[in-house]
């Protein structure tokens, strides 16, 4: 028994991608080594050599990666200075930075369902203070649901442009 397939074309065809949400953050967060330094700054290693020695960052990679995540916002130079020593810079998280904490989330929640270790996650997101609970990313509407992936569709918004 064959199946016929439609030929209608998917409304998402109508629209143009040239001013993509999507693509835009990609344009900042879409390498490997990007993540990697945001990742460090997460957890709490925010000086250079500590990054590097970390994530495994080559030297001018990181330099380079430091200075696009301070010059999107995303980032900003904390000076400190060691007894003796000449004064450096910590990178700390601005608000945006902090907002992609859901981000990161996400995609750790993602990666250990779908790519598990056998020894377990090696890290887990847990609320700090007295609870210490596992933190999950989920999904919520404006009017108080928790719908599932095949409940949600993109639908043009008041930036989209017509092909």
């Amino acid at each position: 028994m064959s199946t016929v397939v439609s030929e209608r074309m998917p409304e998402a065809m109508n629209w143009s991608t040239e001013n993509c949400t999507i693509s835009r953050v990609m344009e900042i967060l879409g390498d490997k080594w990007t993540f990697h330094v945001l990742r460090e700054i997460f957890v709490g290693v925010r000086r250079f050599e500590d990054i590097r020695a970390r994530a495994g960052v080559p030297r001018q990679v990181l330099t380079e990666r430091l200075a696009a995540l301070i010059e999107r916002g995303l980032i900003r130079r904390h000076p400190y200075r060691l007894p003796g020593q000449r004064e450096r810079s910590e990178y700390r998280l601005t608000e945006a930075g902090l907002d992609l904490y859901p981000v990161l989330v996400a995609m750790i929640q993602w990666g250990d369902q779908y790519l598990p270790l056998a020894a377990g996650a090696p890290i887990e997101p847990r609320h700090r203070g007295d609870c210490g609970e596992r933190v999950t990313v989920t999904m919520h509407c404006d009017g108080g649901h928790e719908p599932t992936p095949r409940e949600v569709a993109f639908r043009p918004g008041p930036g989209a442009q017509r092909r």
